[in-house]
């Protein structure tokens, strides 16, 4: 496998968000290892392209870029045949006017991931990860810049992140190891069709996304034995931008149970671990984060 590049064996446990078949590959321009091209669908004619070497597994690249037209910009510099840049162009000439671009915001939260990826809150969360680890398969929902999910790859035969964010998977994809494998993709239509997994991670996205949708989808992913892993803040508080029905801690654990996991003994409680992101010099993020492990009966 190459250090950073789309892992042609990856292809394999991809499939199509809207149907679910298997993908097909075309490669644009490969050395080591692929860096353009596109992963496609031959039932429903779906195209994901694979911009510098980053899948990006989207039911609507158009509406991907809608709200990024800025990086739309910028994946168009990266692309070099003619195939892919004539994809992104025409996508980007499909985006309706006035859309709020969130591009540089995106780019800003992966910046601050990175300065705070010794935070000891990762440290905790990596502690707990150790004691239900194995040698089998781990998925991380909302991987960003791919903290947890490098420390998974060096517990599992084989991990994937996947991320809204490219910024985030451009940082994460400079991981040098062999058995973890990045996407662009949404958590709630995930590119791995049926598959199940040992350990699935999801740490932080309560707020960004609809709890009861995230669990049922989430719970779906792990195997019988296997482990989910969650964390939250519970930071509801965002107004329009926030989700329409919040979970909180008993009503986090109560679902979990009705979906077939049991609580560890040791996150039956609440629990309140900091974790704090500096933002700049001036200003710092303190939250009291609830983490729940739950196994599939």
């Amino acid at each position: 496998m190459s250090k950073d590049g789309l892992h042609e064996s990856s292809v394999g446990y991809i499939f199509c968000v809207k149907c679910g078949k298997k993908l097909a590959l075309e490669i644009l321009k490969k050395d080591t290892e692929i860096r353009e091209g596109f992963l496609f669908c031959v039932r429903c004619n779906l195209h994901f392209p694979i911009i510098d070497k980053i899948p990006i597994i989207w039911d609507d690249f158009t509406n991907y870029l809608s709200n990024r037209p800025r990086l739309g910009g910028i994946l168009y510099t990266k692309a070099v045949t003619p195939k892919l840049k004539h994809y992104i162009k025409k996508s980007l000439g499909a985006i309706a006017k006035n859309h709020t671009d969130i591009s540089l915001v995106e780019k800003r939260w992966s910046s601050i991931y990175e300065k705070n990826k010794k935070s000891p809150f990762y440290g905790m969360i990596k502690k707990s990860l150790d004691s239900i680890s194995n040698s089998g398969t781990a998925l991380e929902h909302g991987c960003s810049i791919g903290i947890i999910t490098q420390h998974l790859s060096e517990s599992h035969s084989l991990v994937f992140g996947i991320d809204k964010s490219y910024h985030a998977i451009e940082i994460a994809k400079k991981s040098d190891s062999e058995n973890l494998d990045y996407f662009v993709a949404d958590s709630i239509s995930s590119p791995f069709g049926k598959a199940k997994f040992d350990s699935v991670v999801g740490l932080n996205l309560f707020e960004i996304i609809e709890p009861k949708i995230l669990l049922e989808s989430l719970s779906r992913q792990v195997k019988k034995g296997g482990f989910l892993v969650l964390s939250d803040p519970y930071d509801f508080e965002r107004g329009e931008k926030s989700v329409k029905e919040p979970l909180y801690e008993e009503s986090i654990r109560d679902k979990l149970v009705q979906l077939g996991l049991s609580i560890s003994k040791e996150t039956k409680k609440p629990a309140f671990l900091s974790w704090n992101l500096k933002l700049h010099k001036r200003a710092t993020l303190q939250y009291k984060v609830d983490l729940i492990i739950g196994k599939k009966r």
